[in-house]
């Protein structure tokens, strides 16, 4: 049986791939699971019909067989605990993997998502301007801390893993920023996750769902 995500149906990254199904639809593709897509409208995410996948109202689900799950980072896990392809199999260097993936969501994703969201709502707000410096130079502290970790490495930690996945697109969505640009070690990791036939397929996807609903 093929899984069943949920997404927007009408994304606001504008089919950008940052929207965080694009995480799930990666970790299928490149697990090479088949899966369909029930597109949630705005006006529906706190619906209780939805708030049944999701007591937070938010997306991305997941939903195979008996199991309903949510957060992207659980879902991605689940995918690639069953699936070969995401975690190596040597147990020690799949603990390290797991980590990785925690370190992205846990560790990396707030300060980001912190700084995009200070633009987004209070950039008309007197404080705005005094707050921006110390959000930029949290999101800084964590990028120079990745670089130096990462080094001449393809990876976070050989193979490629779903703690790579899930870092690549936090890092995305840093694009706009331009605080990227002062890491070329960075820059050089996102190409190469973009670059993977898998991503391509996911991006391709969330991108061709946009351009249907608008």
């Amino acid at each position: 049986m093929a899984a069943t995500i949920t997404a927007f149906d009408h994304s606001p990254d504008r089919g950008r791939g940052l929207a965080r199904d694009m995480r799930v639809r990666w970790a299928l593709e490149e697990v090479g699971q088949p899966y369909t897509v029930l597109s949630v409208p705005w006006a529906a995410m706190k619906h209780p019909d939805h708030r049944a996948r999701n007591p937070f109202g938010q997306i991305p689900t997941f939903h195979e067989g008996d199991l309903a799950l949510f957060e992207s980072g659980a879902i991605v896990l689940h995918i690639a605990e069953r699936h070969g392809g995401l975690l190596p199999d040597d147990a020690s260097a799949r603990a390290r993997a797991i980590a990785w993936m925690f370190a992205a969501l846990n560790t990396v994703e707030p300060p980001v998502v912190e700084l995009s969201m200070a633009f987004l709502v209070e950039r008309d707000q007197p404080w705005y301007e005094a707050r921006r410096p110390m959000l930029v130079e949290r999101v800084q502290a964590r990028l120079r801390e990745l670089s130096d970790h990462l080094g001449n490495a393809d990876w976070l930690d050989g193979a490629f893993s779903a703690g790579d996945l899930l870092m690549v697109t936090v890092l995305r969505r840093l694009g706009s920023t331009g605080l990227l640009d002062g890491y070329p070690t960075l820059a050089a990791y996102i190409a190469r996750a973009e670059a993977r036939p898998a991503y391509a397929r996911a991006f391709a996807a969330q991108l061709a769902a946009f351009n249907a609903a608008s």
